[in-house]
């Protein structure tokens, strides 16, 4: 084994010196940026930065910005530095990570930047962010709220996207990149040992993470749930490739009876016939001879190595070894369930912040590669952790007092849809809190990581995995969704049309009574989308952008023609559960809308050329409202309309006092939201007209909350 440098441990939020937890916490944030650093040193020629060998993701000079852009956006979020640094890079690198069917990747929409531009980027990033650790306050332990907590944030964001753009690399033709000795592959390989099942004993398994853990977490692992399962029997080791080839040789990949709906709507797209990372290098004899590409080399296919599939082809492998079995009333094989794996973990020892020498394939100690599945034994079971993920058959979903974290709110909750499996275990480039036992990773079934599986067999009739809970529990989204979308029985009786109508009733007034272009509309802090849908009806096209993407979700389901489901707060601890989609809303299911997430202040390029731009409640949960005042008229065409809705209820805990509109005094003098917004459009734009609107949020069935924002109408001068 070619062991490779020490790797730096996690930080503690606990500790008794603060100066020593600074030197730890920048230890871990240089460590990482080095180790980010290393991974695309092996990219030889720049213009493989631009290429785009897996159509599901963005090239890789979106990565080589995103992690660092990543530290600016949420600094600035958290009010924690005021100026950006690189305004165009970071809008460009912000968004657009996951496989969303949302996500712009459209590459003709990014002006990418050189390289070079992002190497003196990153410099930048970096030494702001050492500097700010040295000269933070800093209370231990280190919670949530605290910029430390930041800083491991992005830390362990960075180390996912080691991963992540290590997978496109994979993907990348062999002459774009060098090997090194810190990324050297296995050379270990030989013919399989046979596979077996192993009995394990059912337990109650507690999930979530423990309060008394020391590390950071992401928010999906914090919560509570427990689970009882019955006796099942694992697989002694990982699914092998030469295991897998029996299914490949079966024409498993021709057989529809093996895969799922989802699973033959993938073959039908892709024409998939063998695993992503095979090659079939022809016929020798009677049989096809296979390789396979790893991160830096070709070899010829490792037979005793892990395969590496998405958890289509997973499920599709189960369904062929269980029709290989025509005794009446054998257990079945299957994938394991989340807690089926956790049962599995605690066969492990320890976790990565306590192991000095890690006893996995796993946190980039051994390989850059996979190795053979019969190297790590944990107590009867082989890789259990690391080499590769295994994929679940349990989705992803928030435990029982699950929160948002308010600085990254779209980490989780985007997969919160019965569409993204869980991945556990890690992976040999896994490090930091993906190699944790709590960890909780999730992609799209038809999605490639270094992720391959193991099976199980049980004679249970439902899968032993936690209820799952598809309706969403957030109060402000649900409460989002019920204005806009709700039945009129269920709303507050009160004299006024739905809110979103209001606005687009007076946008519709507008463009009629002034004779307006109505090609193209910008509809900033779309919310949960009702407004877009009906400003569909007067524009050609309408971009629906907010800044959250947990709100952007559900406007894509509901343009794609599903319902979304929420709850509402009845009496107590009573909730009532309600479903909603177009139809029942009387909204057209509109194709010329384009929903996606962004930042009001700091919006992408291509945002630009509009005969209309609604802003709805962006001013005040804005943290820099005056820059888009003083830069809205540039995304607008001559004579367009600027139609803004605010109430002006400024709060410092989004915006900071001094960049209020309004509701302070300046000279003595009353200054209004309306006094400040009227200073700063004056030099662009002239008023058209203004109106106040009636706006009814429901918090449970006897309390509701009642406000009379104003919306003004704008009209650039040519």
């Amino acid at each position: 084994m070619d062991v490779t440098t020490t790797k730096a441990k996690q930080p503690s939020i606990n500790g008794t010196s603060v100066g020593a937890k600074k030197q730890e916490l920048k230890a871990y944030f240089k460590q990482t940026w080095a180790e980010y650093e290393s991974l695309f040193a092996l990219v030889n020629d720049d213009s493989a930065y631009y290429l785009r060998p897996e159509r599901l993701r963005h090239p890789l000079i979106f990565y080589f910005g995103h992690t660092a852009s990543f530290y600016i956006n949420k600094l600035m979020l958290g009010k924690f530095i005021s100026k950006r640094l690189n305004s165009k890079l970071e809008a460009i690198c912000a968004v657009g990570v996951d496989e969303m069917s949302w996500d712009d990747l459209n590459s003709g929409h990014y002006d990418w930047p050189s390289v070079d531009e992002v190497r003196t980027y990153r410099d930048q990033v970096a030494s702001l962010v050492e500097n700010l650790i040295d000269e933070m306050e800093l209370t231990l332990p280190i919670t949530q709220d605290s910029f430390a907590w930041i800083i491991l944030m992005g830390c362990e964001h960075e180390r996912i996207h080691i991963e992540t753009s290590s997978v496109i690399m994979r993907m990348l033709p062999l002459q774009y990149l060098s090997a090194t000795k810190a990324w050297k592959t296995c050379e270990d390989s030989g013919k399989a040992l046979q596979n077996e099942l192993i009995p394990i004993s059912g337990k109650t398994i507690e999930f979530g993470k423990p309060s008394s853990d020391e590390t950071f977490g992401w928010d999906n692992e914090y919560g509570h749930d427990s689970l009882t399962l019955n006796d099942f029997s694992a697989s002694k080791y990982l699914v092998s490739n030469q295991e897998y080839l029996a299914f490949v040789n079966a024409s498993g990949y021709k057989k529809p009876e093996f895969w799922t709906e989802e699973g033959q709507q993938w073959l039908a797209f892709t024409k998939a016939t063998m695993p992503r990372f095979w090659i079939d290098k022809g016929l020798q004899g009677d049989e096809v001879v296979y390789w396979q590409r790893n991160l830096l080399n070709e070899m010829p296919l490792p037979l005793n190595w892990p395969v590496e599939v998405n958890y289509l082809e997973a499920k599709a492998f189960c369904h062929w070894k269980n029709s290989l079995v025509t005794s009446a009333g054998k257990e079945f094989i299957r994938l394991p369930t989340e807690g089926e794996w956790l049962c599995l973990r605690d066969k492990v020892n320890g976790d990565i912040a306590n192991w000095q020498k890690a006893p996995a394939n796993i946190n980039h100690e051994y390989y850059a590669s996979s190795c053979p599945v019969e190297q790590f034994e944990h107590d009867g079971l082989f890789d259990i952790i690391g080499n590769v993920w295994q994929w679940t058959e349990s989705t992803i979903d928030g435990f029982h007092g699950f929160s948002v974290h308010p600085l990254y709110d779209d980490f989780s909750t985007p997969t919160f849809d019965g569409k993204h499996n869980l991945i556990k275990g890690g992976s040999w480039i896994s490090t930091g809190n993906e190699a944790q036992k709590y960890s909780r990773y999730a992609f799209r079934r038809h999605f490639f990581q270094h992720a391959g599986f193991r099976y199980v067999q049980s004679n249970a009739e439902q899968l032993p995995n936690l209820e799952a809970n598809h309706y969403e529990t957030d109060k402000l989204i649900a409460q989002q969704l019920h204005s806009q979308y709700g039945c009129a029985t269920s709303a507050m009786p009160v004299a006024a049309k739905n809110y979103s109508q209001q606005i687009t009733d007076h946008v519709a007034s507008a463009l009629q009574k002034y004779n307006l272009a109505t090609d193209k509309c910008l509809d900033l802090g779309c919310s949960v989308g009702r407004s877009s849908f009906m400003l569909a009806q007067c524009f050609s096209h309408v971009d629906g952008v907010d800044f959250s993407a947990r709100y952007i979700r559900h406007c894509v389901n509901l343009q794609q023609g599903k319902s979304v489901r929420y709850q509402l707060e009845n009496e107590g601890d009573i909730v009532d559960f309600h479903e909603v989609d177009l139809q029942k809303a009387d909204l057209p299911c509109s194709e010329n809308i384009h929903f996606s997430q962004g930042d009001a202040s700091n919006l992408k390029n291509i945002f630009t050329g509009y005969d209309a731009v609604l802003a709805q409640h962006v001013l005040e949960h804005n943290y820099e409202p005056r820059i888009f005042l003083q830069q809205i008229h540039q995304r607008l065409k001559a004579n367009g309309l600027l139609i803004i809705v605010s109430s002006y209820d400024f709060d410092e805990q989004q915006t900071s006092k001094e960049n209020w509109l309004g509701g302070i005094k300046v000279n003595g003098e009353n200054v209004t939201g309306f006094d400040g917004l009227s200073l700063l459009l004056a030099p662009h734009f002239t008023l058209l007209e203004q109106h106040q609107l009636t706006r009814v949020l429901k918090n449970n069935r006897r309390h509701f909350t009642l406000s009379f924002p104003q919306i003004s109408i704008w009209q650039l001068r040519s």
